[in-house]
């Protein structure tokens, strides 16, 4: 049975994850993803050119030899097992996975808070400390969104959950209850 990429990034990134916090190497390893992450973003094909079974292999293996050049350790071990199953196309995946498990560790709950209109930054911060304490974190990082739609409120989704204080959903729910 053939695996997701959703899934074999989770898999993937659990099992460095769980590695580099029993080597005490989070932090180091959590730096070498974003120095990866963002040859990615430069070269968005890269992933593609690695894994793709077609390409000859020595090339393939040049180009790698390239981009592992800079790491050692843990880090070098497992790009080099991730190469070999051919899975270097998932490595987007597989980093956004590793991310959330090191925010969660330290204590840090990534998401968005939509809104009508912009939030000044005391509103913003109020919001933020107001999410990480429903959530049970100590720090709440949220990318603002603006929706006029909502009339007016918020909207906060984070850690896979959804606050929802929007006007519109409560003229919403105000309508459905009328209407019975």
């Amino acid at each position: 049975m053939k695996l997701d990429k959703a899934t074999v990034g989770k898999r993937y990134a659990k099992a460095l994850f769980e590695l580099a916090v029993e080597d005490g190497q989070t932090d180091e390893i959590y730096q070498d993803l974003l120095s990866l992450r963002n040859i990615y973003k430069e070269i968005p094909t890269l992933g593609d050119l690695l894994s793709d079974v077609r390409l000859d292999k020595n090339e393939k293996r040049q180009l790698m030899d390239t981009l592992v050049e800079p790491f050692s350790g843990l880090m070098l071990r497992f790009l080099e097992i991730v190469f070999e199953y051919n899975r270097m196309d998932d490595f987007l995946l597989i980093f956004a996975e590793f991310e959330r498990r090191y925010d969660d560790q330290k204590g840090l709950v990534i998401g968005t808070v939509t809104t009508a209109v912009p939030l000044n930054s005391q509103q913003k911060e109020a919001l933020e400390s107001k999410t990480a304490s429903l959530l049970h974190y100590q720090q709440a990082k949220l990318e603002e969104k603006i929706d006029p739609t909502i009339i007016g409120g918020v909207i906060v989704e984070a850690n896979h959950q959804v606050i929802d204080g929007s006007v519109k959903s409560r003229l919403d729910y105000l309508r459905a209850k009328l209407a019975r």
